[in-house]
């Protein structure tokens, strides 16, 4: 009996403790199984995070090369720019990409050539000379064969100090420069100390080689004999970095390490940007997996080029214990233990119990105590398989990621079961899916992809993964990261399939919009100059094939500077996005509209004839665009320029293209405006003399060469010369006197125009008061304004200190306008007309009749004088509307107490005319032309004059 009783104890202690081994054992099953579907899914969205870190940074670089590229192009194309239009060139590059340190230009200068070439620097820049950088400082440059001096570099404020600068002394720049001279590309440097910065590899500088003009670059030999000097991009390596990942906002996630190195594998003394740090984990063991513990993915490791050289960067994730994260692995680790422990103690609770009546029925029957231990054993086995399955089904319904189970029986796959997760992702509840097949549940398949993989899987049995773009019940669409396994049952054949779903759409809308961002502008949302080269390139490739002609349109704003400068570039923007939709609406759906930058567009328009249809395309772009906008209350007029260059006549690639219509554009603009021009190759002339017009008119002011020439106004009645309209002149040293009709265009665009007019008000000023000193009479002197000059906030200013340093009297000075500028901002005119009414000079509006005044607009404003264009003065005298149109002003202007100027009279007919209607004063050819102060002053000797 004693060992009867014994072995009941010791059956007692031995079932409860298996019973805890199995419910150890089933736990860790259940836990390894969660965690290793927590460490795969972290594994895929950490190479997904890491991959987007690669991007930013190789693309940011390339975009960042490429802008050296927009510069070398400069010189390339036209030669070695002067230092002001290198200088006008590279600013909207530098404010568009701060993250360029410094654009240069670094000249090859001989021996034999550096006394000369110091010696004209110096007229620009005092003391002058080639330096080199020894010992953290410069010294005058030892004589070699040769010198890369740096003659410009923009901006210039914090790299100065590198004006100058013989780089050929520098060791770290000779395999870069060697490079991209024999082959005539960019080529980047390694790591180096940048003058402008101390300290240890702070960037790196990109080359790139210009040759002469015209000259052979066919073989290396030819490119070596060639080169000229090199344009130059300088990067602070760190800050470069730094701003591509931090305008993307890749910097701030916990965790994570990005090292990157200026060579093909990861060289400590490379190291050109770190952030974060990621060690593995202190506390893993050799004995169990690093997964089962710790979320660590593997790092991920790329190549890319910079500039021809590789780069190598690595992105590492700091390992996080499944208990900080309290990942449902960690639910399910506490949840098996305690079943497990509160199961054992039920068992041995239970089987304690019976022992106790196996003891008192002991005597009866051995046989009977045993079939009650037996059958006791049996159900503890059933409890802990019970307890086991409904684990699993909690794991399975507090899942976040939809679950489904189907039948691997027959061809339809039924569905048997789906978790809540399932339900809210997919907004159909359980009792609509189970039962359907399992293919149903992934849409109809037209625009599917991947399908294949999963009917291969069901098919073959085995595991499968793809990633497929599913609808929701309400018809919203969404991606999900699906994962397919077989289940086995307890023979070891298949019986169901297990499906996980992981939503993925917010990974796939942000890589989505990363390539939106990239390829289109950040302001109009039309391709930009990236993706215009792309279809530029293949609308090339398939015009070549299909033997057609491809056009490409380069669109220009007039007047758009007027806009930001009388309303500021938030209304410039808002201008640029409507016409930005108009042009897009004016084209067909296959033709691309792109923006390059400012208010200039380039339209690729793919087999378009010359038969008509693709004039009909450009008018309807250039009728868009002159519609009425109205922008803040005001409305505005604008009109465009457009150049067309057709592929294959006049080019073959997609720069030429662009060049020409570039330059066929301009020509549109030299011929009035609101035009279009095809691309000619006479027109290259023209540009060039554009470009050194451009370039003179820039030191005209201070070399003298702007003059003023005066056209007397008679006074109809008396025949005496009340005053002069001061007319501006060039006489420019090579090209001789230069008509207005060349420059003032120019001066607009430039932003000249200010400095310029405030010259001649100022002129004209003085010249009034020295003739009134010499006893010449009190006359009236007239100047015209710009449309900028007006609108500029430095007009009144300019005026007032023009009044007082020349000590005229305010009456004896007229400003005239041109009814278009007046009534493009009517509200804003007025302003203006009677702040300068104030100062107490007269107003006038120029060729009046030739615009489009409203009259009750025209009594608002604060005028003294209307002028009479002289295109209806030419007609007066040969009866036709002109003269009923004349007669019309001069009542007009009458009635509105105005005195009436008519311009232009030639002959006496037209004088006889204009007295017999009352006009009141007359100028033109029939009385002089306009000459200069002294022919001004003779003519005034031998004429009568008369108060103004």
């Amino acid at each position: 009996m004693r060992n009867l009783l014994r072995r009941v104890r010791i059956s007692v202690s031995v079932s409860a403790l298996l019973a805890l081994l199995i419910g150890l054992a089933l736990t860790a099953l259940v836990f390894a199984s969660v965690r290793r579907v927590e460490s795969h899914a972290r594994t895929l969205q950490f190479k997904q995070e890491a991959n987007l870190r690669i991007n930013a940074v190789s693309g940011g670089l390339a975009d960042a090369i490429e802008q050296l590229m927009v510069v070398n192009q400069l010189f390339n194309t036209f030669g070695v720019v002067e230092r002001e239009q290198f200088r006008s060139f590279t600013a909207p590059l530098l404010a568009r990409y701060p993250e360029l340190q410094a654009l240069s230009f670094q000249r090859l200068v001989s021996d034999a050539e550096r006394p000369a070439y110091e010696a004209l620097q110096r007229r620009r820049v005092p003391d002058f000379t080639i330096t080199e950088f020894i010992n953290e400082r410069h010294v005058p440059a030892p004589r070699r064969p040769f010198y890369n001096v740096v003659e410009y570099i923009e901006p210039a404020s914090g790299n100065g100090i590198a004006l100058g600068l013989d780089t050929a002394a520098m060791t770290t720049y000779g395999d870069a420069r060697s490079r991209s001279r024999r082959n005539g590309r960019v080529a980047a440097t390694g790591l180096l100390s940048l003058v402008q910065y101390r300290g240890f590899h702070t960037g790196f500088l990109v080359l790139a080689p210009v040759y002469q003009r015209l000259a052979p670059q066919d073989t290396v030999r030819q490119r070596q004999r060639a080169v000229i000097g090199e344009t130059a991009a300088v990067f602070r390596v760190g800050h470069l970095i730094h701003t591509l990942l931090g305008n993307a906002r890749l910097l701030d996630q916990p965790g994570m390490s990005i090292n990157i190195y200026a060579s093909g594998s990861a060289q400590a003394t490379q190291l050109a940007f770190s952030n974060g740090k990621a060690e593995p984990p202190s506390g893993a063991t050799g004995a169990l997996p690093v997964w089962l513990l710790y979320n660590y993915p593997a790092p991920v490791n790329a190549v890319f080029q910079v500039a021809g050289e590789p780069w190598f960067i690595e992105v590492a994730q700091q390992p996080r214990s499944f208990i900080d994260i309290r990942a449902g692995s960690w639910y399910a680790l506490l949840g098996g233990l305690l079943s497990s422990l509160l199961a054992a103690a039920y068992i041995y609770n239970l089987v304690t119990r019976h022992s106790t009546i196996e003891r008192v029925a002991g005597e009866r029957t051995a046989a009977l105590q045993f079939a009650n231990l037996r059958l006791t054993e049996d159900l503890a086995l059933r409890k802990r398989t019970e307890k086991a399955l409904r684990l699993r089904e909690k794991v399975i319904e507090v899942s976040a990621n939809a679950v489904i189970i189907c039948n691997a029986q027959g061809p339809d796959y039924a569905v048997e079961y789906v978790n809540p997760a399932f339900e809210s992702i997919t907004g159909y509840s359980a009792a609509e899916v189970i039962g359907k097949s399992l293919k149903s549940l992934h849409g109809a398949g037209h625009d599917q992809q991947n399908t294949e993989e999963i009917s291969a899987a069901l098919r073959e049995q085995r595991e499968g993964h793809v990633v497929l773009r599913n609808y929701r019940k309400d018809g919203s669409g969404y991606w999900n990261d699906l994962f397919i396994a077989p289940v086995r049952d307890e023979g070891g054949a298949i019986s169901h399939f297990v499906v996980a779903q992981y939503d993925i759409s917010a990974v796939m809308r942000f890589e989505a919009e990363l390539e939106y961002q990239a390829n289109h502008d950040a302001l109009t949302g039309l391709a930009n100059r990236h993706l215009l080269a792309e279809r530029l390139s293949s609308a090339i490739a398939q015009a070549h094939r299909a033997g057609t002609e491809l056009w490409v349109v380069f669109v220009d704003l007039d007047r758009f500077k007027f806009v930001n400068d009388t309303l500021g570039h938030e209304a410039g923007d808002a201008m640029l996005r409507v016409l930005g939709e108009r042009i897009k609406g004016a084209v067909g759906e296959g033709d691309t509209v792109s923006r390059m930058g400012g208010d200039e567009f380039v339209l690729v328009l793919p087999g378009h004839p010359g038969d008509g249809d693709g004039l009909r395309v450009l008018q309807r772009i250039m009728d868009a665009v002159a519609e009425p906008l109205r922008i803040q209350a005001h409305e505005f007029f604008v009109t465009c320029s457009l150049g067309v260059a057709v592929y294959p006549a006049d080019g073959g690639n997609a720069d030429t293209l662009t060049k020409h219509a570039d330059i066929a554009m301009y020509r549109a603009k030299e011929l009035g405006r609101n035009t279009y021009q095809f691309y000619r190759p006479d027109m290259n002339a023209s540009t060039l003399e554009r470009l050194r017009i451009e370039a003179d008119l820039r030191h005209a002011l201070e070399r003298n060469e702007l003059v003023l020439h005066y056209q007397p106004q008679i006074d109809v009645k008396s025949g005496a010369i009340v005053g002069m309209e001061a007319l501006l002149r060039w006489e420019h040293p090579v090209l001789g006197v230069v008509s207005p009709l060349r420059f003032i265009g120019l001066a607009e665009e430039m932003g000249l125009i200010i400095p310029i007019g405030a010259w001649v008000i100022r002129t004209a000023c003085l010249q009034n008061m020295a003739w009134q000193t010499a006893g010449m009479g009190r006359l009236r002197m007239a100047v015209n304004l710009s449309a900028r000059q007006f609108t500029g906030k430095d007009l009144l200013q300019s005026v007032t200190d023009a009044l007082q340093e020349s000590g005229l009297s305010p009456g004896c000075l007229e400003l005239e306008l041109t009814e278009s500028m007046v009534m493009s901002d009517v509200e804003n005119t007025i302003t203006i007309l009677r702040m300068l009414k104030q100062l107490g000079v007269h107003l006038a509006i120029d060729d009046f009749g030739t615009g489009y005044s409203s009259l009750s607009y025209l009594s608002r404003f604060p005028l003294d004088v209307l002028k009479i264009d002289q295109s209806f003065v030419r007609d007066i005298a040969l009866g036709t509307d002109a003269a009923a149109i004349v007669v019309s002003i001069i009542s007009l202007a009458h009635s509105l107490r105005l005195k009436v100027i008519a311009e232009g009279v030639e002959t006496a007919e037209q004088l006889a005319f204009l007295r017999e209607h009352g006009c009141d004063e007359v100028q033109g050819y029939f009385f002089s032309r306009p000459v200069g102060a002294l022919e001004f002053a003779s003519l005034m000797a031998h004429a009568p004059c008369t108060m103004a």
